[in-house]
């Protein structure tokens, strides 16, 4: 009995015992997820609040969830933004720049700052590969808003962009690429009357603008201030990316818009010091995007600009060459702050002296020709460059077009003036006896070199006739 009797209390003891456990661990249980709820609302609210907080992202806590991509995203940037980044992740990131500029080098990139001014195709990649090579300070200049036709040479720009500001879409981009990056967007115009304000303490100003007067008086600043800039000038209706050349101003070769600021320049007193990304592409085919008739009808298209001088006819644009031009600049500037200069940027084909020679050989052979001497002809140095490289692809103009020993440039039919359609090129000795047999005695060249010649003669005249068409000439 007594056996049983202490059996019966060891049982009691153990289910005590056991159902103390069991509430103990249920009250533990509940007490902790309890202590979760309140960390998990404690640090949502805090989230919100630091995101509604912000001046710089103007979000509403009404319109975030933590289920919400845009909440996500731009917890991730704000996060990246905030306080310091460790030294050593920022060398990893940075590892193939550091291996290929030095530690030097790299001191130069990452203590620049830059100013993009105009961040649409050209601008917005440079703006990426500057911070993507380490440029830590960049302020981002523009005025203007993304739309869908951004889309196809924009850098960061996407659907959910439209609509908004470029320099707010490329920041963002920026901030996710570097947690270490100082920027300062600016959606503004810039204009000479306050223009130091949006340049101060730049080591490099990127001109990406695409109205011309705004442009020319960028770089008349710049140069004037002693405040180092970069050029871009036109990407629009080009397609041969290796036509895409770097050089000075001065140097630039039949660039339309090249050729426009280089004389505005010169009227202002500016002649060189001012590297420019262009190509010498003369536009093919391409007309400017029609405007409605109804436009038109209002009366000066010049006056329906938003902006003074800003155009209102859009330009065809192949994606891929504005992206090429910002690279270029970026390539150029990452090597002056790491004191790598490119400091001779080799010229197309390299061959300026060739051109001057032709152009003398001509000017000799005209005088020649009118029985006087000639001080200056209707053709520069640009034109030779159209009529040799793009009309003749530096070979003459009579079959099997073999790339001549001794280029030269002359007029084709005496019977008409000497202009860009009226020069062909040809061998010294064709040259020869074109002088003998059709300009001395004003014999139809037809007659001499024949039909296919001559049909050659008047695609290359149309071809001109379209350029001119383009650039307004």
């Amino acid at each position: 009995m007594n056996a049983l009797a202490i059996q019966s209390h060891r049982t009691q003891l153990i289910v005590t015992a056991l159902s103390a456990c069991l509430v103990t661990s249920a009250l533990f249980t509940a007490h902790n997820a309890y202590i979760k709820r309140e960390r998990r609302r404690n640090l949502d609210d805090q989230i919100h609040r630091s995101l509604v907080a912000d001046s710089d992202t103007r979000v509403l806590e009404n319109e975030l969830t933590l289920n919400d991509e845009v909440f996500t995203e731009e917890l991730f940037i704000r996060r990246a933004s905030n306080g310091p980044y460790d030294e050593d992740l920022i060398r990893e990131q940075l590892a193939r720049n550091y291996a290929f500029l030095g530690e030097e080098g790299m001191a130069g990139v990452r203590g620049g700052s830059v100013v993009i001014v105009g961040c649409g195709g050209v601008g917005s990649w440079a703006a990426v590969m500057l911070v993507r090579s380490g440029v830590s300070k960049i302020r981002l200049v523009d005025f203007d808003y993304v739309t869908l036709s951004s889309l196809n040479r924009h850098a960061t720009a996407t659907l959910a962009d439209v609509g908004t500001p470029k320099v707010a879409c490329i920041e963002r981009t920026l901030r996710q690429i570097s947690r270490w990056v100082h920027i300062d967007s600016r959606i503004e115009i810039w204009r000479k009357e306050d223009g130091g304000r949006l340049l101060e303490g730049a080591d490099w100003v990127v001109d990406a603008i695409d109205n011309i007067t705004t442009k020319v008086d960028l770089l008349k600043y710049c140069h004037d201030h002693h405040i180092r800039v970069f050029s871009s000038m036109g990407a629009g209706a080009k397609c041969d990316p290796t036509r895409i050349q770097i050089s000075d101003i001065s140097y630039t070769i039949y660039d339309p818009l090249a050729r426009a600021v280089r004389r505005r320049l010169r009227s202002k007193g500016v002649t060189s010091g001012v590297p420019v990304v262009y190509s010498t592409e003369v536009p093919g085919d391409v007309k400017l995007l029609p405007l409605p008739e109804e436009e038109f009808e209002k009366g000066n298209v010049k006056e329906l600009n938003a902006f003074d001088d800003f155009r209102v006819r859009i330009l065809p644009v192949l994606g891929p060459l504005p992206c090429m031009f910002g690279l270029h600049i970026a390539s150029y500037i990452i090597c002056d702050l790491a004191k790598k200069p490119i400091l001779n940027p080799l010229p197309i084909k390299n061959r300026r002296k060739l051109y001057e020679r032709l152009l003398r050989d001509l000017l000799h052979r005209e005088s020649k020709l009118v029985g006087e001497q000639i001080n200056r002809l209707p053709i520069d140095e640009d034109d030779v460059f159209l009529i040799f490289e793009d009309l003749h692809l530096g070979r003459s103009v009579v079959p099997p077009h073999a790339v001549p020993a001794r280029p030269q440039l002359i007029r084709w039919d005496a019977r008409e003036a000497l202009t860009l359609e009226n020069c062909v090129v040809l061998e010294f000795s064709e040259a020869e006896r074109h002088m003998r047999e059709c300009l001395s005695i004003r014999q139809d060249p037809r007659e001499v070199w024949g039909d296919e010649v001559q049909a050659i003669v008047d695609r290359n005249a149309a071809r001109i006739a379209r350029y001119r068409e383009w650039v307004g000439l």
